[in-house]
């Protein structure tokens, strides 16, 4: 398939048939017909193949987002779990010492 199309809507709204003794000459309505079923098709094919890299493209996204929210996560947790471990740890060394201190006296 070609993804040079034929036809545009100006085209086709703008089309005028001539008319035989019976009607619209008959072969020329099916080369105008077999034109606009190529542009279907090309369509067609242009569509699913967009479609395709728009499910490949969310699917990345989608993993780069939660590789993203993980790192923030990990980045928050080490802020704050750093600062939070260090005064924990703190906080128990001077609980031991004062023990030590009262428990001599």
């Amino acid at each position: 398939m070609s993804t040079k199309l034929n036809l545009d809507i100006q085209t086709i709204l703008d089309k005028q048939f001539n008319i035989d003794f019976k009607g619209y000459s008959a072969t020329e309505v099916d080369s105008f017909l077999d034109m606009v079923l190529e542009d279907y098709e090309t369509f067609q094919d242009v569509a699913k193949s967009l479609n395709d890299k728009v499910v490949e493209l969310e699917r990345i996204n989608a993993t780069l987002r939660a590789q993203c929210i993980e790192l923030e996560g990990k980045s928050r947790l080490n802020d704050e779990g750093g600062q939070s471990v260090s005064q924990l740890d703190i906080l128990k060394r001077l609980s031991r010492l004062e023990q030590a201190v009262y428990s001599k006296e």
